[in-house]
């Protein structure tokens, strides 16, 4: 690993294998909080299923996996400052960037549920910071900035993270808002804020990936994991609306709460309804067009937005008083789990398969 930056033709032997790894920091892709994310939602099923053991591993699991990840994070901006800036300026991967924040958001939700609201409004300040620098400068690196024109063929489902990430605040936001008692007001406000943002942010994303899909030709290798994030995006709206529904009186809650909880109907329908479309893309990908279906960084994009579906019909239903939504939410959950499950041996066996190819000697060096 002593030199990752070299052409895989001209990399030692002894070195490939473990420096081209995913998790390798001069290849960490971007998105890869979204590990993050899905065991983090999993984690908050189980707590609102009443599975305590199973949740209190997950959670445990979810900090170990952000601590990792911040760590080659880290590594990768001070020693492979190059190969991260490239991630900034391509517009098919930077928006990946965001999954820092919605992965700071899940976990601090997950605290939320535990008790540890001190920490969660802490891990709050930083994701709304990131938000803030991040919703700006990616957009202008790898989008306005870019001198390619047309550029719409790289419109993808990570586009659709930018979303997630402005609605994990809102989620945020609201489960804290009656715990800190004297900063009610200005929670509500930057749960509606987020929310507000993150619908419309929906609606640009969408325009622009359905461009995307109607002008150029769209291959079953496009047809990538992150597609999904299209129903997270709206199913972590439906948590966010919902959350806020549940909120305590404040000026800007009251003039947004029937609006808000409307919607959140309406994004659960739709959600609904795009599942079947993108299960019918995985069978044309996969089995029509024999596609492996391997271990890969961005299947986590897929997981996060099944175990999301299930925490949105739980916290629906319960809002706003609807069982058959509820029972839904609950009945999912367990198809995020499986999903988790087989991901997570997946990317165990990836880092296995990866370390046993290096020589021990190098290894040690």
């Amino acid at each position: 690993m002593s030199e990752p930056a070299e052409s895989p033709a001209g990399a030692p032997a002894t070195t490939r294998p473990a420096a081209h790894h995913p998790l390798a920091p001069v290849r960490l892709t971007p998105g890869y909080f979204a590990g993050v994310m899905a065991t983090g939602i999993v984690c908050i099923g189980a707590q609102l299923k009443g599975f305590t053991l199973l949740a209190t591993a997950l959670f445990w699991l979810t900090v170990v996996f952000y601590v990792v990840l911040l760590v080659l994070t880290g590594w990768r901006l001070l020693s492979f400052r190059h190969q991260m800036s490239e991630d900034f300026h391509d517009p098919a991967r930077a928006f990946g960037f965001f999954t820092f924040i919605a992965a700071t958001n899940v976990l601090a939700a997950s605290l939320v549920g535990t008790g540890h609201v001190v920490v969660a409004g802490v891990l709050l300040a930083v994701a709304v910071l990131a938000w803030l620098v991040l919703g700006y400068v990616i957009p202008w690196t790898s989008v306005l900035g870019m001198k390619r024109r047309p550029m719409l063929d790289t419109a993808n489902g990570t586009w659709f993270i930018w979303v997630v990430a402005s609605q994990s605040i809102a989620v945020v936001a609201a489960g804290l808002e009656p715990l800190y008692e004297s900063q009610r007001e200005w929670l509500a406000i930057l749960a509606v804020l987020a929310w507000s943002v993150g619908v419309v942010l929906y609606a640009g994303c969408a325009v622009f990936v359905a461009l995307r899909v109607m002008l150029y030709p769209l291959r079953p290798e496009h047809l990538d994991p992150p597609y999904w994030v299209a129903m997270g995006a709206v199913a972590i709206t439906i948590v966010a609306g919902a959350r806020i529904v549940e909120m305590k009186d404040a000026p800007m809650i009251d003039v947004t709460r029937d609006l808000v909880a409307g919607m959140s109907v309406v994004f659960w329908a739709f959600a609904t309804w795009l599942i079947p479309v993108l299960v019918a893309a995985g069978f044309w990908r996969h089995l029509l067009h024999k596609i492996p279906l391997v271990y890969q960084p961005t299947l986590w994009s897929m997981v996060f937005p099944l175990g999301m579906y299930a925490v949105a019909g739980m916290y629906l239903g319960q809002a706003n008083r609807l069982p058959v939504v509820e029972a839904i939410g609950a009945g999912w959950w367990w198809v995020a789990l499986v999903a988790w499950t087989l991901v997570a041996v997946g990317m165990v066996r990836s880092i296995v398969r990866a370390v046993r190819a290096v020589p021990a000697g190098a290894r040690a060096a």
